[in-house]
């Protein structure tokens, strides 16, 4: 049966709540050592913080998945593998996202570096995601280049219009653009004149 009965339960061991029961309690402070200021010793290895809120994660939802983390030029990379990860990407990659909201939030937290970018895959989604986005924007340029008008997408995520916008920007007959603004941000792709 299960005994949780607030959000503080059910985050707990996961490294981003103050009801954490799998620590230990603190030890007691020794008047020997000089105090080490609070922002100081709160301050851990993002690679580390990552790496151990994901497992913690991925082990109460199931314990055969795994876990590896590395270093990007802009962004901690995680990916999670397992038989069953794909399941964790959810509807259009929406768990995914909010894994990925999350992750950022106790990187903050927990190594006070909300400068680093959080980027997780499961099962390969991303990659199979920005592969059929990248053919999308070819097929599109395709029909721009042809009619000469431009075509707009529906609202997208930063990181899948960021895959068109890569995937276009050495075309030679269109070229793209980001409209709107916060959630209705979308992208146009035009022809390129001249």
């Amino acid at each position: 049966m299960d005994n949780r009965t607030n959000l503080d339960d059910y985050l707990a061991g996961l490294g981003i709540s103050d009801a954490d029961e799998s620590a230990p309690p603190p030890p007691a402070p020794d008047a020997s050592q000089p105090a080490v200021p609070a922002l100081e010793a709160a301050h851990e290895d993002p690679r580390a913080v990552l790496e151990r809120f994901l497992r913690g994660l991925t082990s109460r939802i199931d314990p055969d998945l795994g876990v590896t983390v590395r270093e990007a030029e802009d962004a901690l990379e995680a990916e999670i593998t397992g038989e069953n990860a794909a399941r964790l990407a959810g509807r259009d990659g929406r768990t995914l996202g909010a894994i990925e909201v999350i992750a950022y939030t106790v990187l903050a937290k927990q190594a006070g570096r909300n400068d680093l970018r959080v980027r997780v895959d499961v099962g390969g989604f991303r990659k199979r995601q920005a592969d059929t986005l990248a053919k999308l924007a070819e097929r599109l340029a395709v029909q721009v280049a042809k009619s000469g008008e431009p075509h707009e997408l529906q609202p997208m995520p930063p990181a899948e219009r960021r895959v068109i916008h890569i995937a276009l920007k050495e075309h030679p007959d269109v070229t793209s653009e980001s409209i709107g603004e916060g959630a209705s941000r979308r992208l146009v792709i035009k022809p390129r004149h001249g």
